[in-house]
């Protein structure tokens, strides 16, 4: 069953992206979204570090799969291996080979966004970049030739996801009867501050790209998953909490760039995002909901297709809009344009692709439970 608070979180998490992305070719500080806020652009505010959002879909990642795993198996120990790689292909694969193809298809047309590119002046073949994108190592590639594809770029993020949920099942086979899971978890966790520490503000982007980088939200999503098994809060306190934790995570969003302070900031927006989560699953599911709700809940129940897909859009719009030449008016135009085709285009995949593929290989090669008389 859905949890509508987890797929609000994770809309917001897909948009902070998508106005990071988008800000970063069309500089919004020249539109009415320029106005100063604590003498800063409300643009700037909001959009220069997007990459939280990121970590936040990390911590959701690795709550929602070992939860997940606790209510289908009762024991981490008792994991289905097989229908566990299943339910990731199948969710996973599908959209990725779209994607890949898409992407090839655009550059054979010579468009330039979709095409290899060398910001290191070291060229890398397209074969390997989707060579890279298909074996879940798209990151250190990123790390140490730059963002050679910019539609592609996006899978750093899915290559620091899957190498984790590659592990998770033998993990939780060989360490999940005992309290050494959480050891590892915890030690996971206590490492990724000081291996951001040893790549601080390097141009190669290894401080947010690396797998050491952001394994911590993941297996801080997956503490909370345990701790929320066996811990449940009072009523009367999970408002203020949800409240005074939004305003941490926003304060925290827009302190200064994450660059400046991502040894220490990565690792506390996944604690808060966890707290938040935790209080979030608290309350029992409500039936109706506010437009803001349903809105960021139908956004979040496709932010995997808008993640993936984003880039094509915006990379499309780049192509008929340079952005060094475009005019103030005609960013905030491209922006309601960039977030609608992105909405309407992943709907579509998401309703007609990636969601059927998903229940036919399910259907196909999960092994079932025998049925007790």
């Amino acid at each position: 069953m859905r949890h509508y608070k987890i797929d609000v979180l994770r809309g917001v998490a897909i948009i902070l992206v998508l106005l990071h992305h988008f800000n970063i070719p069309y500089k919004l500080q020249d539109t009415w979204l320029g106005i100063s806020v604590l003498g800063e652009p409300l643009s700037t505010l909001v959009a220069r570090n997007g990459n939280y959002g990121v970590t936040l879909f990390f911590v959701i990642s690795g709550f929602l799969i070992t939860q997940h795993t606790l209510n289908r198996e009762g024991a981490l120990s008792r994991i289905n291996i097989r229908n566990f790689y299943v339910r990731r292909i199948a969710r996973i694969v599908p959209c990725l080979v779209l994607l890949v193809l898409m992407v090839t298809l655009l550059g054979c047309f010579g468009l330039q966004p979709f095409l290899n590119q060398a910001p290191t002046g070291i060229h890398v073949s397209y074969s390997l970049t989707i060579f890279a994108a298909l074996t879940f190592w798209m990151n250190l590639l990123i790390i140490e030739y730059g963002w050679v594809n910019y539609a592609l770029g996006v899978l750093w993020s899915l290559s620091v996801e899957e190498v984790f949920y590659l592990a998770f099942p033998i993990l939780c086979l060989i360490l999940g009867k005992s309290k050494l899971f959480i050891l590892f978890l915890i030690s996971v966790i206590a490492y990724a501050p000081y291996f951001r520490s040893l790549h601080a503000g390097e141009e190669s982007g290894a401080y947010l790209y690396h797998y050491f980088s952001s394994f911590d939200g993941i297996a801080i999503g997956c503490l909370t998953a345990l701790l929320a098994q066996k811990i449940s809060i009072r009523f009367i306190y999970i408002k203020p909490a949800i409240f005074s934790l939004v305003a941490l995570m926003m304060a925290l969003y827009g302190y200064v760039p994450i660059k400046e302070v991502s040894t220490w900031s990565i690792s506390v927006f996944a604690l808060l995002s966890a707290a938040l989560i935790f209080c979030c699953v608290q309350q029992q599911q409500v039936q109706n909901l506010a437009i803001f709700h349903r809105v960021f809940a139908w956004i979040g129940e496709r932010s995997y297709e808008m993640y993936l897909f984003h880039l094509i859009v915006l990379g499309l719009i780049k192509v008929m809009y340079v952005p060094k030449t475009t005019l103030p008016d005609q960013k905030i135009m491209l922006l309601v344009t960039f977030l609608m085709v992105t909405f309407i285009l992943s709907w579509l995949i998401e309703k007609y692709y990636s969601s059927p593929l998903n229940q036919k290989i399910r259907q196909k090669w999960m092994v079932k439970k025998p049925q007790m008389d």
